[in-house]
């Protein structure tokens, strides 16, 4: 077996027994992305030197503790992390070095981690297939025409791709969980508040989560383990204790009740993946899992008041970035002129789409009709979860209504890109946990399913991803 193909807690025991340094992996990994992302397109920078010089360090060490101890970790380029170049993939930044550390970057310093690269994305996390990026397109390892899903496409394309371990993205609408499911990995939104947003580049603050995405729930669970917890830094961060996810996810799921809302599964769900799922329902079934059918009424307002208030939301955030303080200056004739032509060039076309959007519901004449409604309708969103998580356990769907599909396909269709988050951006609306976990294959391209579970439950996710990852085939992932 090549080192990529082994489970990260796997390699981490390795390195702790003394049978593989951290210093191979890292020049492993360093071989393997010159071998292949040419191809993949999914890291916009990375430092071998730097992580082979922290690498020695921790080999060094007489005391290995700590789950993923010695791994390096790959994290989208909306994490900032002190002396590395952070562009969240916009010209906008494409001189801005971290002045600091993320929280989750210090806590996996602390856990002897080491942060390697910054992962491909969607500017500002701003879509769904990871062809807005102002450095290049990503594609999906499984198929190089097609899109490895977004905006954390790079995050997703690396680690299915063997170019990274494991990766760290962000998810405000299904970011994490989207590109999982298209690139056949595990990807992990936590409840909100349950990882710290400090250091990750805004684009809707009530929405970010900060995820994790790994062939294998085992791993999402380490990492989980590493970057939870209460941040003073974030007052969003709870300080309900972390537990070890890694102990929690082989219990027994007999009697486990999963509720399947009639609303994600219409006729309007391509048959393909509807059967796909199904068939992953059996498997759970044989395991002594019950089902549920549940209703989620308010579902078909989500795509609309996710993009109302998301939009909102970045119109602020982004208002930040006008050549004044970091990033690009493109003018220093005025203070209006520098304004309007930093912004003009410095973003991409869909980022101005979102801001444009944005200022458009907020403005005094239109507050309440768009943002004030859609923020009711989102209280609605969250209660309908709520009422149903007292019913059942977890709640099952698919995570993407469609497989990958081809690089230019929808881009210039900005409403059918949009509706590729239907099954993803009400779980952000609510705040809930949610996991997307391999089902299987359709014509050679992965397909997801999501698990959602009552706040603060990603153990309860993570345990019935795992189990179900033992009767599952084995996903094969591509050759490059």
């Amino acid at each position: 077996m090549k080192l990529y193909e082994y489970t990260t807690t796997m390699l981490s025991d390795k390195i702790k027994k003394g049978e593989l340094s951290s210093k191979e992996l890292v020049l492993s990994l360093s071989d393997r992305i010159k071998e292949v992302d040419d191809k993949i397109g999914a890291y916009v920078s990375y430092d071998t030197k730097k992580a082979l010089e922290q690498a020695e360090k921790l080999d060094n060490m007489q005391d290995k503790k700590g789950v993923l101890f010695g791994i390096p970790v790959a994290l989208k380029d909306n994490i900032v992390s002190y002396g590395d170049i952070t562009s969240a993939a916009s010209k906008i930044l494409k001189t801005y070095v971290g002045t600091y550390d993320a929280t989750v970057v210090s806590r996996m310093k602390r856990a002897g981690i080491i942060p390697f690269g910054k992962a491909n994305m969607d500017e500002f996390a701003m879509g769904s297939s990871n062809e807005n990026s102002s450095v290049k397109q990503v594609s999906n390892p499984f198929d190089l025409d097609r899109i490895p899903g977004g905006s954390s496409g790079g995050s997703a394309a690396m680690v299915a791709a063997g170019e990274a371990f494991i990766a760290l993205g962000s998810d405000t609408g299904g970011s994490v969980r989207q590109p999982a499911a298209l690139c056949g990995l595990v990807g992990l939104k936590p409840t909100y508040g349950r990882v710290s947003r400090y250091g990750l580049m805004a684009f809707g603050s009530s929405l970010d989560q900060i995820g994790i995405l790994a062939k294998k729930s085992v791993d999402v669970a380490a990492m989980l383990e590493v970057i939870a917890g209460y941040d003073e830094m974030d007052a969003t961060t709870s300080e309900m204790p972390v537990p070890e996810y890694t102990k929690l996810i082989n219990k027994d799921i007999k009697d486990l009740v999963i509720g399947l809302p009639k609303e994600y599964f219409t006729q309007d769900l391509d048959k393909d993946i509807k059967q796909n799922i199904e068939k992953s329902i059996e498997e759970l079934k044989k395991l002594g899992v019950k089902f549920k059918e549940i209703s989620l009424p308010h579902t078909k307002y989500a795509i609309a008041s996710y993009y109302i208030i998301s939009s909102a939301e970045a119109a602020s955030n982004l208002s930040r970035y006008d050549g004044v303080r970091y990033g690009v200056r493109a003018s220093n004739e005025s203070v209006e002129d520098m304004y309007v032509k930093t912004r003009t060039q410095g973003f991409g076309s869909e980022v101005k789409r979102r801001i444009m959007i944005g200022n458009y519901v907020l403005c005094s004449g239109f507050y309440d009709a768009y943002y004030k409604k859609a923020s009711q309708v989102r209280r609605l969103i969250k209660q309908d979860f709520e009422n149903a998580l007292k019913e059942v356990d977890i709640i099952l769907t698919p995570t993407s209504p469609v497989l990958a599909f081809k690089k230019g396909e929808k881009i210039k269709d900005p409403v059918t890109m949009y509706l590729s988050d239907i099954y993803t951006v009400s779980i952000n609306l609510a705040g809930l946990p949610a996991l997307s976990v391999p089902s299987g294959l359709i014509n050679g391209l992965p397909v997801g399913m999501q698990l959602i579970s009552n706040y603060f439950r990603e153990d309860l996710l993570l345990n019935v991803a795992n189990i179900y990852e033992s009767v599952r085939e084995e996903i094969e992932y591509p050759q490059i």
